[in-house]
């Protein structure tokens, strides 16, 4: 049996945690620099306020309804999912995390169990130990879990937030339920053409003839089909390293000036180069990417990208931060208001097994720097230690007017109990 795990409306309940006052009232995320609303809870959905809706076009409507506003908070977010990631694997020792707020489960040895009573104390002991509610879908493949999440999702109270399909009268029963749309891997061309052939439902589906989802599309559809008639066929996926680590941003504001523009470059070098370190990897090949503000079709536009190849693999910030402000002087344009940029290392190796090269090596000194700077930065949960080409006061820089506090990874910031 499977088990997918779902937060419901992540973002906002992470900020309810530690405002109770949001508890049952209209509440909206924004993307980064407050762009646009990416996660919206219930009550907001009901005001019918757009999942993707740029906040100019919308602020008057949130004002008028009382919807709350708020600034992504990534790193109260991500620590809010570590430790619901952290609780599930007590749970089960074969875990998949799917998202930052969603996991797969997989229960082997687990025949017995009153899976009605294993999903209810799941939920209980996340929502006490962190106070964030979730839905349960338990079924006998991972599509199907799917399909029982959703049906937990559509109508918490009847379900309490939990459905098990462990029948074949249940699972007729729920893919009926789901909408070819809706089903996990289903995207909107290949609904189009599933339509056409007189497909409506998931249970439609899986009963086409699988010679005819192989003919007609790949094994990735035959697979998807299988799961979903109770033949598991999309195991978990083991966590792999990364073939290629990118890091992209858009700026708080336009910059014209090479100076603010290394230092971003610099900022996103830094972290490519933490990240190779994190999964004990090296790169043989550096892109610096730059480009104005697509949007203002009434100013000058560039965009353009530079590729570095280093003659021997690293994972050095100095030696990567140093290439990437190097390659992005050559792109630099004079008189353009730059908006977006990124670094994306490629060509990657693992540190233990690479190709010598006879004539050119990293700097030995660049190894135990990197290691120390990495075990401070993690002893205080905050690059603390940066090169002196970057800000030292601020790692992202967004607009972020509607920010809450980092209550769970600044001591600074932690909450006040009057």
């Amino acid at each position: 049996m499977f088990a997918l795990i779902d937060c419901n409306n992540f973002y906002a309940s992470c900020e309810r945690v530690f405002n109770p006052n949001l508890q049952n009232k209209p509440v909206a995320i924004l993307s980064n620099n407050d762009g646009c609303v990416i996660s919206i809870s219930d009550e907001a959905k009901q005001l019918q306020l757009p999942f993707g809706a740029p906040i100019f076009k919308w602020q008057q409507f949130c004002k008028e309804k009382n919807i709350i506003v708020l600034s992504s908070n990534y790193p109260l977010y991500g620590d809010m999912s570590a430790r619901v990631m952290s609780i599930l694997s007590s749970f089960s020792p074969d875990i998949e995390v799917y998202s930052i707020d969603e996991s797969f489960l997989e229960f082997k040895g687990f025949e017995n169990y009153d899976f009605e009573t294993y999903a209810t104390k799941i939920r209980t002991r996340i929502l006490k130990w962190t106070g964030i509610p979730t839905c349960v879908g338990i079924a006998p493949t991972k599509a199907l879990s799917k399909v029982a999440n959703k049906i937990a999702r559509s109508n918490i109270k009847q379900s309490k937030g939990i459905c098990v399909i462990d029948s074949e009268e249940k699972r007729s029963k729920a893919l009926k339920w789901t909408k070819i749309g809706n089903v996990w891997g289903i995207g909107s061309r290949l609904k189009k053409r599933l339509q056409a052939k007189g497909v409506r439902t998931a249970y439609d589906f899986t009963q086409i003839p699988s010679n005819w989802i192989l003919k007609n599309f790949s094994i990735v559809e035959w697979r998807l089909q299988k799961d979903l008639q109770g033949i598991s066929k999309i195991p978990l996926e083991e966590v792999s390293s990364k073939k290629m680590i990118a890091t992209t941003r858009s700026f708080e504001y336009t910059y014209s000036d090479i100076h603010n523009i290394k230092e971003r470059i610099s900022t996103f070098a830094a972290s490519c180069a933490e990240k190779l370190r994190n999964q004990k990897s090296s790169c043989h090949m550096l892109i610096v990417q730059l480009s104005s503000d697509r949007h203002k079709k009434d100013v000058q536009q560039h965009k353009a990208s530079k590729t570095v190849v280093f003659s021997y693999p690293t994972d050095s910030t100095l030696t990567i931060a140093n290439a990437a402000v190097e390659a992005v002087k050559t792109i630099f344009k004079k008189g353009v208001k730059y908006k977006r940029a990124g670094v994306i290392v490629a060509g990657l190796v693992p540190n233990n097994n690479f190709q010598l090269n006879l004539f050119e090596h990293e700097n030995p000194k660049h190894k135990p720097l990197m290691s120390a700077i990495d075990k401070l930065n993690t002893k205080f949960k905050a690059d603390k230690i940066k090169l002196a080409n970057q800000d030292l006061k601020r790692t992202w820089k967004m607009r972020q007017e509607r920010l809450s506090k980092r209550f769970t990874t600044n001591i600074n910031e932690v909450i006040t109990v009057k």
